[in-house]
């Protein structure tokens, strides 16, 4: 593991959504990616459909994993910007979507 990604931590978003809301979902979650990428301590994130385990009928399955500085940076993140980004999240889709998060390190080789 390179110096520079040794205090780096991945904060994992799993999505669960109806699928007659995945294309607004989507387009609301691109722009929430971006929103959260420039805050400080993000270095960058990467949105994926869930293949397996597939969703269930009518449902849609995602995923986004940020890429963050260090704990400390997901702790700020947490404490200051996540209630306000996930009650918009909430205000919009609210009933229509689950999530979970972990948190990952990479280990060395």
């Amino acid at each position: 593991m390179s110096a520079r990604a040794a205090g780096e931590v991945i904060y994992q978003v799993d999505l669960d959504l109806d699928a007659a809301i995945a294309e607004e979902y989507l387009r609301w979650l691109r722009a929430h990616i971006a929103e959260i990428c420039a805050l400080p301590g993000f270095l960058g994130a990467d949105l994926h459909e869930t293949l397996q385990p597939s969703a269930p009928d009518g449902r849609v399955g995602l995923c986004v994993q940020y890429r963050l500085r260090d704990q400390a940076a997901l702790e700020d993140y947490l404490r200051e910007h996540a209630p306000r980004l996930r009650a918009d999240g909430m205000a919009r889709f609210g009933g229509r979507f689950d999530a979970s998060r972990r948190v990952l390190r990479t280990l060395p080789r």
